[in-house]
């Protein structure tokens, strides 16, 4: 606090600060107009400023900070006062910070006084009519805050994001107080706050996170804890308390506890992936979790998508991003990622739009996706949109797989899957697995031309290759073909 009294002092001193012009011609000889109550008596009045005036006491609680009383002084001072709706949504945006009452602790009065004193200009009371866009001004805190003329008065703080002047030139008796909609954060604070969550493990984040309440409380019901507070290190998709509850809801249950445990084990363990994975390092394909939700114990699959965001199996978004914790990283989303069935990949991944469009529309006489998020397990042979696209071509009356007879492509598609989890590891040079078509496949292994591995399909044609692997589902897994298979027709 020593460092900070003496900034302080040194700034009341008289510094010039730039970009604020002098008062306007109006005041009296001291600068200031006849005005009797001072910038905490003001603030006292004003109903709308009873958080700041709240939060400066709460910094004055520390030995040798005084700020009320330093700036009910002669000044002159410009002061941007945030108003009760902008501390809300500070407690809001800040974990583990619901209200004044949790800077309990020196070191957050520290932080609080920080906060505070970045609002504050000393040595001038500069009205609206005084400021210039685009300049930088050094506030009491030490760091500078930038004016905005455009579309109205706003000052941007290290967040870069404007607070906007609601209520301009509240005169004072020692300066001028400017009402705004956001309380300024400098850098120094949000560094601060970036250490503080990051020495936090991910279940303490959660902890202190008011939105992830539920998912702590599932954590603790699948005796999962101690587990996330390991080394790790994590990634964790964390859904919000709404996702909890749409989920319970949309699954018939009334509360956690409605979930049989091992089920609510591997769910969140379908949240979590081993590493730490930052934003930007996503790219859209498929990554693994840690449950074991697939047959044999297999791990899950989550396929991420990053066109415009992060998508995690079609059914969750990410909407915070990147909070760090001693042991990983979490990334908030607004749905429960729920165990996958073969058909979630399908519908999820647009490679597969041609082959949805087939178990759908295509055949409406069987009902495909029904079928295949059955128990199972199944091993699914997925042919992509280039290769529907090029068994198109081979038709000139084919402009859409629903040109297609719908019995032949009820037989092509049962063409393309087997009974059972054949992962990649399972595979032999020369098995040969019979279709639910009926027909068998021949598997070669190694692939040529770049392809995993080579198939033979029913009809005879071989060079079909396989370009991706153990995609894996709750009921199965699926395998990637570069040509759709076709099955032996004449039998």
């Amino acid at each position: 606090m020593k460092k900070f009294a003496y900034n302080l002092l040194f700034l009341l001193g008289g510094v010039v600060l730039l970009g604020l012009a002098a008062c306007s011609s109006d005041d009296d000889g001291n600068g200031m107009p006849e005005v009797e109550a001072d910038i905490v008596a003001t603030a006292q009045a004003t109903a709308d400023l009873s958080s700041l005036v709240a939060a400066l006491s709460t910094a004055d609680e520390l030995d040798n900070t005084d700020l009320i009383g330093i700036l009910s002084g002669p000044g002159p001072f410009t002061v941007f006062a945030p108003s009760n709706a902008a501390f809300g949504q500070l407690f809001n945006s800040l974990d583990g910070y619901d209200s004044l009452d949790d800077f309990d602790t020196d070191a957050e009065k520290e932080l609080l006084a920080s906060i505070l004193t970045y609002h504050v200009v000393a040595g001038v009371a500069a009205q609206s009519g005084d400021l210039t866009d685009g300049a930088n001004v050094t506030t009491v805190q030490g760091e500078t805050l930038t004016t905005s003329l455009s579309g109205g008065v706003s000052v941007v703080d290290a967040t870069g994001i404007p607070a906007n002047v609601s209520t301009a030139d509240v005169l004072a008796s020692n300066g001028v107080v400017h009402i705004i909609d956001k309380v300024l954060l400098p850098q120094a604070v949000l560094d601060a706050l970036e250490e503080a969550a990051a020495d936090q493990n991910i279940v303490e984040l959660a902890n202190a996170t008011a939105d992830l309440s539920a998912l702590v409380n599932a954590l603790i019901e699948a005796d999962l804890v101690s587990t996330l507070e390991g080394e790790g290190p994590f990634t964790v998709f964390a859904p919000t308390n709404d996702a909890f509850a749409t989920f319970l809801s949309v699954n018939g249950y009334t509360s956690l506890d409605d979930i049989p445990n091992e089920v609510l084990v591997q769910l969140l363990l379908n949240h979590v992936v081993a590493g730490e994975v930052a934003s930007t390092d996503l790219s859209t394909g498929y990554i693994s979790s840690l449950s074991t939700a697939g047959p044999d114990a297999s791990n899950l699959s989550l396929y991420i998508n990053t066109e415009g965001g992060v998508a995690i199996n079609g059914v969750s978004n990410v909407s915070t991003a990147d909070v760090s914790a001693s042991n990983g990283i979490v990334h908030i989303v607004d749905a429960v990622i729920d165990i996958p069935t073969v058909v979630t990949f399908a519908t999820a991944d647009p490679t597969f739009a041609p082959l949805v469009t087939a178990l759908t529309d295509g055949t409406t006489a069987t009902d495909f996706p029904t079928v295949l998020s059955g128990d199972g397990p199944f091993t699914v042979f997925a042919p992509t949109d280039a290769a529907f696209q090029a068994l198109l071509d081979s038709n000139p009356d084919w402009d859409t797989v629903t040109d297609i007879d719908e019995a032949l492509l009820t037989s092509v598609l049962n063409h393309h899957v087997v009974s059972g989890n054949v992962r990649s590891g399972d595979l032999t040079d020369g098995i040969m697995p019979t279709t639910l078509e009926g027909d068998a496949i021949t598997i070669n292994l190694p692939g040529t031309g770049g392809n995993i591995a080579d198939v033979t399909d029913g009809s005879g044609t071989s060079g079909i290759g396989i370009i991706a692997v153990d995609v894996q589902a709750g009921n199965g897994v699926v395998h990637v073909l570069n040509q759709v298979m076709i099955p032996d027709t004449s039998n």
